[in-house]
């Protein structure tokens, strides 16, 4: 604190000079200052991966499995993706809000286990321009990866068909579609925000935070699961050609679906088609509550090991 209050007092006093004179800078105007860091702790977290293999090569029949992994919660992050407070499409903003409550503790749960957790509410991410939150994904080092990113990750022929439901039009199921415009105006309130996240839009800075931090781990939930999930310069698609390991929490997202399109199929079951396109094609899903716990004992302090006589 003294050390804290003595560089104040000289940031105070510094004169700055320059070819029309000199400036002064004030001891309460804004020094960038670094923003700290989320520790690192011990603590694995034990997943149930849901995958979907191919039982022949180019035979188009396939079977889902799964699998334990375990994954270190100081190399995990959550990515959650648009969480918006409100949509144009009215059915889609209440499940959203309907799934809120559930996906906050899972959040809380995951941080308090040492998980990093990054809001990426697009958009509307200036708003939270002066929060520590926004200035520590900004902050991070630069880091310039093999591969460029993307600024959106459309369908890759490559690796995969074209997505099982048709979203060629506005794709919402309300009854009486209203106008394609922007309705919401921030992440929706009922997801804490808290100390040690970031919040952050931009591929760039996320894959910054995430090189600097050691995270080798990618968890996304959220909406659109057909479209914003994958596609967004942070989604699916993005994070498995960087490299990550990469899950989708199955029972926290949403898909943007009509029932009068094709397949013709429910609303609910629209989201389970492109939950097993993303199984088969591009990575695991979870559910949510994986994530609120780890592996008896992983947590505790690394005991010393005694020297054998």
């Amino acid at each position: 604190m003294r050390v804290r209050m003595l560089a104040r007092l000289v940031l105070s006093m510094v004169v700055i000079a320059s070819g029309f004179g000199a400036a002064v800078i004030a001891a309460d105007s804004p020094v960038a200052e670094k923003i700290v860091n989320k520790p690192k702790v011990a603590g694995q977290f034990v997943l149930k991966l849901r995958t979907r293999e191919e039982t022949a090569k180019g035979s188009g029949e396939w079977k889902e499995g799964s699998r334990l992994v375990q994954w270190n919660a100081s190399e995990t992050a959550i990515i959650i993706c648009d969480m918006w407070d409100d949509h144009y499409c009215k059915s889609a903003a209440e499940r959203v809000a309907e799934m809120v409550p559930r996906m906050n503790a899972v959040l809380t749960a995951a941080r308090n286990h040492g998980a990093t957790v990054i809001h990426a509410p697009s958009g509307v991410v200036y708003l939270y321009a002066d929060m520590p939150q926004r200035k520590r994904m900004q902050q991070a080092a630069k880091f310039k990866p093999e591969l460029a990113l993307e600024p959106w990750c459309n369908v890759d022929p490559k690796r995969e068909p074209e997505l099982p439901v048709d979203v060629s039009r506005q794709a919402c199921d309300d009854p009486i579609v209203g106008a394609y415009v922007q309705k919401f105006t921030r992440q929706h309130p009922g997801l804490t925000i808290s100390g040690w996240d970031g919040v952050s839009d931009n591929g760039e800075e996320i894959l910054n935070y995430l090189k600097q931090e050691g995270i080798k781990n990618v968890v996304l939930m959220g909406v659109h699961t057909n479209m914003c999930v994958l596609g967004r310069p942070f989604g699916i698609r993005q994070m498995v050609k960087q490299g990550f390991n990469v899950t989708l929490t199955r029972d926290l997202t949403d898909a943007m679906y009509d029932p009068r399109e094709k397949p013709h199929v429910s609303h609910t079951r629209g989201t389970e088609l492109v939950v097993e396109h993303i199984e088969k094609y591009w990575c695991p899903s979870i559910l949510g509550e994986d994530l609120t716990r780890v592996s008896p004992g992983s947590a505790d302090p690394q005991k010393p090991v005694t020297p054998t006589p």
